[in-house]
């Protein structure tokens, strides 16, 4: 909703939610590894007589602590070993061509091609190829002190300082992020049965959603970390088993919603002490507390929660038991190899990298003809900008502008105000710690807390003062222009998204779940898998929804209209799911006739969304035996369908 100014002036919503903090809890030893990374090297520097070895190092920490993100140790160590790898080879690439014209344009354009290319890869390699193509821009347009080797290797060092403070704590807490991620999933799960039959409007949606991202989250920290053990470790296949037990309490848990009456208080409260019992290891006796069941919904819910305290409390687990649901992930050499296949072969890689590579050739060709002083500032803004995969690109440019203006502010009181020396440290010691608290808040409140730093670091190694900041801000408004017009307008796919593909195939997915769901020869264990990524993809489309909707018009808008259908899909999950448990404890099974025209009208649905350009009246009057368990799936599906149908207040296409 947008918000009323008291001079009577109304911002748009797109732009309301591109400036709206973002919640989320601080985290304390984040803070605490970017105070000290940061601060100790430029310490030592000092120390030694060589500040601007220190201001290097401490750039390096910089980058480790962007990367910083991970709760299990071993992700932290692919988050940030890995692209520092990436950030040595681009400072050694850009300072090699450091003065020669044209030839270092040609190889920071290059350099951005491959860096685009392999962002789209996933989260680790997005994370390498910004360092790959941050550093080899900074290399290619800042004198590095020292030899060739030198600037590598303190850039190096000061991130793999971030990664030993992280992994301090490692002998003493191995295997604690996992559980504690899966004892999260437990609660998140909790919350869901207690929102159940709630008549507070959007309650059960948003615990919903809420238990998707946990899961998903707890999976991937468990599954990433067995892959390395094959399973033969006995704590990851217990939490995996324990992350399976709690699926049938999540899939209960429409039943128990749609049923329209709340569940008793002693259920809720049940899944709190499973989730205490994970997160300790308890394997003792709990003594679940249940209430008498009442019905198809309750029977389902009482029978899952009962599953899941045996499995939760069983000292032994057997690894050739368990299924890894979402299936365990190949080995590293295969996925490498099947990552580079994808990425030589991917429009979409090749596209976005050729969109990287323009902008950045052109800011290169624009500073290597007119006289703009330290002009890698603009090479630097077009990276951090054009990351589509960070979020949406016009609105972190317009975040860069603002977040940009803010931290020039504090670094003019720095700059101004500070005197160079020891007192440099102090000053890190403060700003430092800003970073990590302030980059989960939104892209604007990240580059308002990085800014002062890097324009301090800079300062040590150029020592110009205040004279950095006009020139910061006019470089930053320079490479959002050029994102905005040569990555952004000049590209169709950036403004005319069609968003409706992405949930066609949504639909079609869920036209499967439904055939699934009620398939004689269909293996349980299979139909739980596919339930999973379907969750999983929907809450894909739902992130990439929110991004369109921080769009200008006519993106924004058209998100907007179909955002409704988003919604629809996923009660269409949640009510295909919630009758296959009724069936499972006693409802009649609905015929197969029945299930094939249901599923055939969402894959109507489906192709629809898929080949049209505009919005088209759709049949709706889906018929059926009304005393059917799939009676509220055909609702669903009829309202999903009557969405599609164009209204006086719906614009165009996808």
């Amino acid at each position: 909703m947008s918000r009323e100014f008291p001079i009577g002036l109304t911002p748009p919503d797109w732009l309301a939610r591109n400036l709206r903090p973002q919640r989320s809890p601080v985290n304390r030893p984040a803070v605490a590894r970017a105070a000290v990374a940061m601060t100790l090297p430029l310490a030592i520097g000092l120390a030694a007589g060589r500040p601007e070895y220190g201001a290097l190092a401490s750039m390096g920490a910089l980058s480790g602590v962007i990367g910083d993100t991970a709760d299990a140790y071993r992700m932290r160590i692919l988050n940030i070993a890995i692209p520092q790898l990436f950030g040595a080879v681009g400072i050694t690439l850009g300072a090699a061509v450091h003065g020669h014209g044209w030839l270092a344009v040609a190889a920071v354009t290059g350099v951005a091609l491959v860096s685009g290319m392999i962002s789209t890869i996933g989260a680790v390699a997005s994370v390498s190829g910004l360092l790959l193509l941050l550093n080899s821009v900074v290399g290619a347009g800042l004198p590095m002190p020292g030899p060739w080797w030198l600037a590598p290797l303190l850039m190096t060092g000061g991130g793999l300082l971030v990664l030993l403070l992280a992994l301090l704590a490692w002998p003493l807490r191995s295997g604690v992020p996992e559980r504690t991620a899966v004892a999260a999933a437990y609660r998140t799960v909790a919350d869901l049965l207690a929102a159940c039959g709630s008549d507070v409007p959007g309650a059960y949606e948003n615990a919903r959603h809420t238990v998707t991202q946990s899961l998903n989250e707890s999976y991937d920290l468990v599954l990433a970390h067995r892959a390395r053990h094959h399973g033969r470790s006995a704590e990851l296949t217990r939490l995996l088993a324990q992350l399976n037990a709690i699926t049938p309490v999540v899939e209960a848990a429409p039943a128990a919603h749609l049923s329209g009456r709340p569940l008793p208080p002693q259920v809720p409260e049940a899944v709190h002490h499973l989730a205490q019992a994970v997160e300790t290891g308890y394997t003792g006796p709990i003594g679940l507390k249940l209430p008498d069941p009442a019905g198809e919904a309750a029977r389902a819910v009482d029978h899952a929660l009962r599953h899941a305290s045996e499995v939760v409390t069983s000292p032994d687990v057997d690894a050739h038991g368990i299924d890894d649901r979402l299936g365990r992930p190949a080995a590293l050499r295969v996925r490498t190899a099947r990552a580079t296949r994808d990425v030589a072969l991917s429009a979409a890689s090749w596209r976005y990298g050729l969109r990287l590579a323009l902008c950045i050739g052109l800011a290169q060709t624009l500073v290597s003809t007119v006289p703009v002083p330290r002009s890698y500032w603009v090479a630097l803004t077009i990276t951090f900008v054009l990351k589509p995969d960070f979020g949406s690109v016009f609105s972190r440019a317009l975040l860069r502008a603002l977040g940009t203006v803010a931290g020039l502010v504090v670094a003019a009181a720095v700059l101004s105000q500070v005197p160079r020396g020891w007192w440099d440290v102090a000053v890190m010691l403060v700003l430092a710690p800003l970073i990590p608290a302030l980059t989960p808040r939104g892209y604007g409140y990240q580059t308002a807390a990085i800014t002062p730093v890097i324009l301090l670091l800079s300062d040590t190694l150029n020592h110009q003062g205040t004279g950095l900041l006009l020139p910061r801000l006019v470089d930053s408004l320079i490479g959002c222009a050029i994102v905005l017009t040569v990555g952004y307008l000049l590209w169709p796919e950036s403004w005319h998204t069609r968003v409706g593909a992405r949930l066609a195939d949504a639909v079609a997915d869920a036209s499967r779940y439904v055939e699934a769901a009620f398939g004689p020869d269909v293996v349980p264990a299979a139909r739980a898998r596919m339930r999973r990524r379907l969750y999983r993809d929907l809450s894909v489309v739902r992130t990439e929804f929110q991004r369109a909707l921080t769009e200008p018009p006519p993106t924004g808008r058209r998100a907007a209209a179909w955002w409704p259908l988003v919604v629809a899909v996923e009660r269409i999950v949640d009510v295909t799911t919630a009758a296959r448990v009724r069936v499972k404890h006693g409802a009649g099974p609905p015929s197969q006739r029945e299930v094939a025209h249901i599923a055939l009208q969402l894959r109507e649905l489906a192709e629809g969304l898929r080949d049209t350009e505009v919005l088209y009246p759709v049949r709706t009057d889906l018929t059926g035996p009304p005393d059917s368990v799939l009676e509220p799936l055909r609702q669903e599906v009829a309202a999903a369908r009557a969405i599609t149908s164009p209204g006086s207040d719906r614009p165009g296409s996808p």
